[in-house]
C-alpha cells in the first residue's frame, strides 16, 4: 500500500496546483474571470461555471440537510412547500436551474440556498410564519440569492485570495456554537449552516427580488413586511433561536425601511393580492401542533451552546414528553448523552430515531458512535459502513472506520481505511495517528 499525498481536484475542477497557476496569472493581470449576470446584465467576476455551482450544490447539500436531521416526514406539507417554491421559481431569471425546496427537521429559526438551487426551510421558521404569502417571500429572498448568484461570485473572489488543502471550500464554517465542540468530537461536518454569510448589498439584492418574484407569482407583497417583522420580533424575544439566521442574513432597519418604502411605491397596486392564510394554516397544522416541543428543542440548544449539558438533556425530554416519535429530538438528546458520556441511554435514543427515520443519515452516525464508546466495535462498523453508503463525503467516517476495524483487530483492512483517510486529511490530529499506525504497521517508509 503506498500513500498518495498528492493534491486531489474538487468539486469544482480545481487542484491546488493549477490554482496556483491561475492566482499567479490573476496577480499578473492576464486572467479575466468575467460572466453575465443574469439579474443585472453586467459583468460579474466569476471563475465558478453554472456547472459547477450544480455540482457543488448536489455534493455539499445532502450534508447540509443531514446535519438539520433530514427532510420532515410529512410528505404532504414537504409537496406543499416544493409546489410553492416551483411555482415562485419558474418566474425567476434563472427558470432553469434544477430548483427543488423542502423543510428540515432543524429547529433553530433560518432558510438557506444552495447555489445550484437547493432551497431548505426549518421546521422553527415554519411554525412562526402566518401564512402563504410569507412563505413565498421567504422562498423568494433565497431565490434571489440564486439567480445573483451571490455564492458563486463569493466563492470567485475567494479563489482570489486563499488556497485550501485539496481545493476550494463551497462554504464557511458553523455560526452556530451549539452543537460545535460535539459535532468536531463526533467527526460530524459542521453545524447549524454550512453557507458562507452573505454581504449587506446581497441582503438588498435579494429583498427586491424577492419581493418582485413573490408579486409576479400572485402573493401580496405585504407578505414580505409579515416576514421581517416576525424576523425581528422573534429576535427580540428569542434571539438565540434566530442568531443562524441573522449571522448569514444580516438586518437593518435600512432593509426594513427598503421593503416598506417598495410596498407603498412600486407594489402599491398588488397590495391586494391574496395572502392564503388558510391554505397555509391547513397544510401546517400537523407541525404546528408541536410547537411547544420545537421550542424545547430550540431551548436545549441554547443550552448546549453554553454547555449545560444537564440543562440541555431536560429541555429535550421535556420536547419528547410533548412528540415521542419525534426524530430531531432523539437524536440531539443522544448526541446531548453521547457529551455527558452517557452511552447506553445515548444509544437507545438513536436506535430509536433510526428506526423512525431509517432513511436518514446522522442516527446511523451517532448511533456508530456510541456503540465505538462501548467497544461494540463490529457493529459500530456495520453503522458506520452503512451511513457512508447512505451519505457519502464525510472523511471522518472513514478513520472511525479504521478505529473500528483496529479495535477488531483487522490490521490489513484498518490500513486500508487509515490511508483512504490520508488521500482526503492530512493536517489533523486523526490523521497524524493513521499516519503513526501505517508506519507501526510497516505500509508507510517515513522520509527522512
Amino acid at each position: 500500500m503506498k500513500t498518495n499525498y498528492s493534491n486531489s481536484a474538487d468539486t469544482t475542477g480545481l487542484t491546488r496546483r493549477k490554482f496556483l497557476w491561475l492566482s499567479s496569472l490573476t496577480a499578473a493581470g492576464i486572467l479575466t474571470g468575467c460572466a453575465i449576470n443574469p439579474v443585472t446584465g453586467q459583468n460579474q467576476l466569476m471563475l465558478i461555471s453554472e456547472d459547477s455551482e450544480i455540482q457543488i450544490d448536489k455534493n455539499k447539500s445532502p450534508q447540509q440537510f443531514s446535519v438539520d436531521y433530514g427532510t420532515i416526514q410529512d410528505t404532504a406539507l414537504n409537496n406543499y412547500i416544493n409546489q410553492t417554491g416551483k411555482k415562485i421559481s419558474s418566474l425567476t431569471h434563472r427558470p432553469n436551474m434544477p430548483y427543488s425546496f423542502r423543510c428540515v427537521n432543524a429547529s433553530y429559526v433560518n432558510a438557506y440556498a444552495f447555489p445550484g438551487g437547493s432551497i431548505a426551510v426549518t421546521r422553527g421558521i415554519l411554525v412562526n410564519l402566518d401564512n402563504e404569502a410569507q412563505l413565498a417571500a421567504l422562498l423568494g429572498h433565497e431565490l434571489g440569492h440564486v439567480n445573483a448568484r451571490h455564492t458563486a461570485e463569493q466563492m470567485s473572489k475567494g479563489l482570489l485570495t486563499s488556497v485550501v488543502a485539496g481545493g476550494v471550500t463551497a462554504y464557511a464554517g458553523s455560526k452556530n456554537a451549539s452543537y460545535g465542540k460535539i459535532a468536531e468530537s463526533l467527526g460530524m461536518i459542521g453545524s447549524g449552516m454550512l453557507l458562507a454569510s452573505y454581504s449587506r448589498d446581497n441582503e438588498r439584492q435579494a429583498d427586491s427580488l424577492g419581493m418582485d418574484y413573490m408579486v409576479k407569482a400572485g402573493y401580496s407583497p405585504d407578505g414580505f413586511i409579515g416576514l421581517m417583522d416576525m424576523l425581528k420580533n422573534t429576535s427580540k424575544h428569542t434571539p438565540s433561536s434566530i442568531d443562524v439566521m441573522f449571522s448569514t442574513h444580516p438586518m437593518s432597519d435600512e432593509r426594513y425601511n427598503t421593503a416598506v418604502h417598495n410596498v407603498s411605491s412600486t407594489y402599491k397596486a398588488y397590495r391586494d393580492q391574496p395572502f392564503y392564510k388558510e391554505r397555509y394554516m391547513d397544510n401546517t397544522a400537523k407541525l404546528r401542533a408541536i410547537k411547544p416541543a420545537i421550542k424545547d428543542m430550540q431551548n436545549g440548544d441554547l443550552e448546549m451552546g453554553k454547555q449545560n449539558y444537564q440543562a440541555a438533556e431536560s429541555n429535550y425530554k421535556k420536547a419528547l414528553s410533548l412528540a415521542p416519535a419525534d426524530y430531531a429530538g432523539l437524536v440531539m438528546l443522544s448526541k446531548c448523552l453521547l457529551v455527558q458520556e452517557k452511552f447506553d441511554e445515548a444509544l437507545k435514543y438513536s436506535e430509536s430515531a433510526k428506526n423512525l427515520y431509517p432513511n436518514e443519515a446522522q442516527a446511523i452516525y451517532v448511533s456508530g458512535f456510541a456503540k465505538m464508546k462501548k467497544n461494540n466495535f463490529e457493529s459500530a462498523y456495520d453503522d458506520l459502513n452503512n451511513y457512508e453508503k447512505v451519505l457519502p463525503g464525510n472523511p471522518n467516517t472513514i478513520f472511525l472506520k479504521g478505529s473500528c476495524l483496529e479495535g477488531m483487530k483487522k490490521q490489513k483492512e484498518a490500513a486500508y481505511e487509515y490511508n483512504r483517510y490520508l488521500q482526503i486529511e492530512k493536517n489533523s490530529d486523526n490523521a497524524a495517528y493513521a499516519y503513526k499506525r501505517l508506519v507501526e504497521w510497516g505500509y508507510i517508509t517515513p522520509s527522512n
